[in-house]
This record gives structure tokens, sequence and C-alpha cells, in this order.
């Protein structure tokens, strides 16, 4: 049996489907996300260490600043968890800078700058797979949470929505490392400088005591840091902070919404244009 042999029209040629710039960029920053996620899982002591850090925090105000520690409703557990949520994904978004900056130090950037991608790919792959990999650490301390007594209440939806909050939390604070990863030439520097203004953003807010037992000047600071903003929406919508009332926890959840939506405004473009800047040397 003859088969037909299907040729071109002639003058005619193939030309690939056409996508918009921003669909060619999330598949560009996609095809990176799985890079790096497949890189942490080749390194498991990582994944551990990311892990371990937050646990040690969970322990050590749990079991023994716990009960020196007075919170609304007496459970402390209720009260430090949500805090320890915000602290560990601002704390997991420093591996974004520690890991561009080795990109860069190694050549990858380099290779990647040569490659017909989206410039800003690189970065929201970054960012995409630290997201992912704070998500799994979340997980992780949700379970050692409910190990030592951590009940969060409401809906099902509400704690879905919490969840939902942490991780906007988490790829926010990302881009922030994500500039700094850029600004500086080591490893050792972006693991300092992603580290040296959290800690006063994370210990000088609500996350692991309530405002009002801090100096009256401190306590103006602390009340609008959004560490502390983060950490009362997520209590009220875990419904673990019985002082908070329904209108607390809405207006909470906005500005956290606001602080979350104002970072990634400023720091996207800024992150973007640096990064054209260090690829263009």
């Amino acid at each position: 049996m003859a088969v037909a042999e299907i040729r071109p029209v002639a003058g005619t040629r193939y030309q690939p489907a056409r996508r918009s710039p921003i669909v060619w960029a999330l598949l560009d920053a996609m095809v990176l996300a799985r890079r790096s996620i497949l890189e942490t899982t080749r390194i498991p002591e990582l994944i551990v260490f990311v892990a371990i850090q937050p646990i040690m925090f969970v322990l050590l105000f749990r079991y023994v600043f716990g009960g020196a520690i007075q919170v609304p409703g007496g459970n402390y557990v209720n009260y430090l968890m949500p805090g320890i949520f915000v602290q560990t994904v601002a704390f997991g978004g420093v591996t974004t800078a520690i890991g561009l900056t080795q990109d860069l130090q190694r050549g990858i950037i380099d290779r990647f700058h040569s490659l017909p991608m989206s410039s800003s790919a690189v970065l929201t792959g970054r960012t995409i797979a630290d997201l992912a990999r704070n998500l799994f650490t979340v997980v992780i301390m949700l379970i050692v949470g409910f190990i030592v007594g951590f009940r969060p209440g409401g809906t099902v939806f509400e704690f879905l929505l919490g969840i939902l909050v942490l991780m906007g939390v988490s790829f926010a604070f990302s881009w922030i490392s994500a500039f700094i990863g850029l600004m500086v030439r080591s490893a050792e520097a972006a693991q300092s400088g992603g580290f040296i203004w959290l800690f006063p953003l994370t210990f000088a807010s609500s996350a692991f005591v309530p405002v009002a037992t801090m100096p009256s000047w401190l306590q103006t600071f602390a009340r609008h840091n959004p560490v502390s903003v983060l950490a009362d929406s997520l209590r009220g919508l875990f419904h673990v902070n019985p002082a908070l009332t329904t209108a607390d926890t809405r207006g909470a959840l906005i500005q956290s919404l606001l602080w979350i939506v104002g970072i990634l405004v400023v720091f996207i473009p800024i992150s973007v244009f640096r990064y054209r800047r260090t690829t263009a040397r």
C-alpha cells in the first residue's frame, strides 16, 4: 500500500507558536525553579539545617522562656507559633541571596545570560524555588507545633488563608534577599547582609512577646513592624489570640497584604534592574 508523501507548500516555512513575553518569562522561570529545587534535593543536609533552626526557636521559647511570658489567653504556644511561622519564612528567604551570589561567583548567571531567556526568569525562578522550600519548612513547623501543643481554631478556609498569606510573605521577603544577593560579591556577605536587618525586625515585634510588654519608645516601631502585623493577622485567622477582635484581624490582614504588595512593587523592579546591570558588565 502506497503511503502519500506530505510536502510543504512552496514558499512557506515552519514557524513556532508565538507566545507573549510574559508567558515565555513564566516558562523560563519554572524551568529555573525546577533546577533550584533539584539542586536542593541533592543536598539533603541543607534541608535538615533549614528545618532545625526554627525547631530550636520553638523549643527555646516554648520550654525556656515561655513560663516567664504572659500573653492574652494564657496559652503561650498558641501565641508563639504564628510568630515562628513568620520568622521561618523571613529567615528562609536568605537562601535566595546566597544562591544568587553563588551562581554569580561560579559563572552560571553568565551562562544563563547568553541564552535566549527572559532577564527576570533567573530571579523569579530562584524565588519560586525558595517559596516551595519554605512551604516544606512550614509544614514541618506545623507538625512540630502540634507536638508541643499548638491548636489553631477557626475554619479550614481561615487556616488556608493564613498559609496563603504566609507564602505571600515568603515570596516578598525572597525578593528583598534577591536584591541583597545581587549587591554583594560573596556568599558570606550575602548571608550576613541577609540576616542583619531581619534580627531587629523579628525580635522587636510581637512575634515572641506582646508589644505592650516593651518599653514605650519601642512600642511604636514594634506595633507598625511588618512582622508584628503579619504575626497578628495569622493569630486572628488561626483564632489563637482571644484579645483580637474580628475588626483587629481584618485590619491586620489588610495591612499584611499592603506590606506584601508594597515589597513586591518596590523590590521586583529594582532587583531586575540590578540583575541587568550585573550581567551587562
